[in-house]
């Protein structure tokens, strides 16, 4: 199939964009790296791909700082963040201006099988082995072989919807 790039159509753009915040999802945040090479950004973009193999999916801007440490590594993991955690979520989306090693001062950090950077007390820890990368558009679409999985005891989660965090109201 060949795809050819359309003139941008603004009209669309923006009403895909009000759309798509109308579309309630659980807030993760990808880490990668060791040491002081330890990076990560905040996303709310992550679904089960397979699971057999376990295999998730989670789309990343490709401009993203997260890009050159995961490619040269190999391995991640999605951290899934509990209610409690908005502001490490806030923290890795850039919004308190931190970058790279900053970013993980808050929170306690751990590691599974991989080496990647899990945090504790998250939802779901989640570590991978970076199975296929495939770039469209604006973004990369990440592929990743669950090799770990950790699970919080009790916990609800943190959800993104119309621009802002939220938690389960029931």
């Amino acid at each position: 199939m060949n795809l050819q790039a359309e003139p941008p159509n603004h009209a669309l753009t923006d009403a895909y964009r009000a759309g798509m915040r109308r579309l309630a999802g659980a807030v993760s945040v990808l880490t990668v790296g060791e040491g002081t090479s330890r990076t990560g950004l905040t996303a709310s973009s992550l679904t089960s791909f397979s699971v057999d193999p376990p295999t998730l999916l989670i789309c990343i801007n490709k401009g993203s700082s997260v890009r050159g440490e995961l490619l040269a590594r190999g391995v991640f993991a999605v951290n899934v963040l509990a209610a409690g955690q908005q502001e490490l979520a806030e923290r890795f989306a850039g919004m308190k201006g931190l970058h790279g090693e900053e970013r993980f001062a808050a929170g306690g950090w751990t590691q599974l099988a991989t080496g990647a950077p899990v945090l504790d007390g998250a939802l779901a820890n989640f570590d991978c082995r970076l199975d296929e990368v495939i770039e469209r558009h604006s973004h990369m679409i990440v592929l990743g072989r669950v090799v770990a999985t950790r699970l919080a005891e009790a916990a609800e989660p943190l959800l993104y919807w119309s621009r802002g965090f939220r938690q389960l109201d029931l």
